[in-house]
């Protein structure tokens, strides 16, 4: 089966800067592809390039296998939400949604058959006699949702569809988003800042940063085994903890070495790692620093820990402290013992982290 998108070697410049660097993906139908990555990393435009919204300087870009390079938008068989809704004020919502069937000169029957099934999809069939000025935001997101889905496109576009939304309603429409993937079986790219969406959206993420691909995976390998530090530092709330190290081998493993606060060193006893330099970063997630007592598993290393600060979170508690001469968060249990200003003996499951090069910031094991 062939990809449904491909970008190959893809180059976007205005005037002699640089926007979009040598840009390679491929998503298979069916795929939900989430560019993500903060503010003027170029997701938007990559996005734009791919509707044809934007030219592209250099490479190529081919849908459903046909090269659409330099295909106009309303012949590249996609449909596309934005994120300011973009609907027609003075129509009803049941005219936004088939405006466009009319204009492509879609016939009556089919016009209304599309209409009452994305209505019913979507939860809208109240709403079709309204007027978008009468709708709140999710109302009128789920509205530019519908008119894209009577398109039937081979691609569906999401431009930061939720981002006007409050925090509540976002996690409503996210959810609302992944169900019409999995009922639609659609191939869509969604673009955002939000890396929480990207992670329970996606069934692939590109990570950019300043208009270059950082990484390319499933939410899963994208946050268990990041390809720098960036990544490392961007994807996960709290973010994965990055500490400076010291590794010191012997014949029973390699030896992390770590600097407390109060000076004194802890050591940690790696024996799935070898052939690292000496200094690296540790990457170790908060969940993976966690109390004797709940931590289970043949890679925990425990070790004594300066507490700085405790943060009850109902579930969980976070405990902050000071390692490497970095803040290190840990996700402990809600009846933790551990208390600011004391001693706390914490397990550090050494399966699960990640190393990297202080100089390049790229993964090491």
């Amino acid at each position: 089966m062939s990809p449904i998108l491909e970008i190959n070697n893809l180059y976007k410049n205005y005037g002699s800067t640089e926007i979009l660097k040598d840009i390679n993906v491929s998503i298979e139908p069916g795929d939900f592809l989430v560019l993500v990555g903060p503010s003027g990393c170029g997701k938007s435009t990559l996005l734009n390039c791919i509707a044809g919204l934007e030219p592209i300087t250099s490479g190529s870009l081919k849908i459903g296998g046909q090269d659409m390079t330099h295909v106009s938008p309303k012949d590249r068989d996609i449909a596309m939400v934005f994120q300011s809704y973009a609907l027609y004020p003075t129509m009803s919502v049941a005219k936004n949604i088939t405006f466009g069937m009319k204009v492509r000169g879609v016939d009556q029957a089919t016009q209304e058959r599309k209409l009452a099934q994305v209505a019913q999809q979507l939860q809208i069939e109240p709403l079709l006699n309204r007027r978008p000025g009468q709708l709140s935001g999710g109302q009128r997101q789920r509205v530019a949702m519908g008119r894209a889905l009577v398109r039937d496109p081979k691609l569906f576009l999401f431009d930061e569809p939720l981002s006007n939304l409050d925090a509540k309603l976002r996690v409503e429409m996210r959810t609302e988003i992944k169900a019409l993937h999995h009922n639609l079986g659609a191939s869509m790219v969604y673009v955002t800042h939000d890396q929480i969406e990207a992670m329970t959206l996606a069934t692939k993420i590109v990570v950019m940063k300043g208009g270059v691909i950082q990484q390319i995976g499933s939410p899963s390998e994208i946050y268990n085994r990041p390809a720098n530090l960036f990544v490392a530092d961007f994807m996960g709330s709290p973010a994965m903890n990055l500490i400076p190290a010291k590794v010191r081998k012997n014949g029973a493993g390699t030896h992390i070495e770590i600097t407390r606060k109060d000076g004194v060193p802890i050591v940690l006893t790696d024996t799935k790692t070898e052939n690292l330099p000496e200094d690296v970063i540790l990457g170790v997630r908060p969940e993976d620093i966690a109390d004797p007592a709940v931590r289970i598993g043949g890679h925990a290393q425990e070790a004594e820990c300066l507490i700085d600060m405790v943060e009850p979170a109902g579930a969980d508690t976070f405990a902050v402290m000071q390692l490497g001469g970095k803040h290190v968060t840990a996700r402990l249990h809600a009846e933790t013992t551990a208390r600011p200003g004391q001693l706390q003996k914490l397990a550090f499951d050494l399966g699960k982290v990640s190393y990297f090069a202080p100089d390049t910031g790229l993964r090491l094991n």
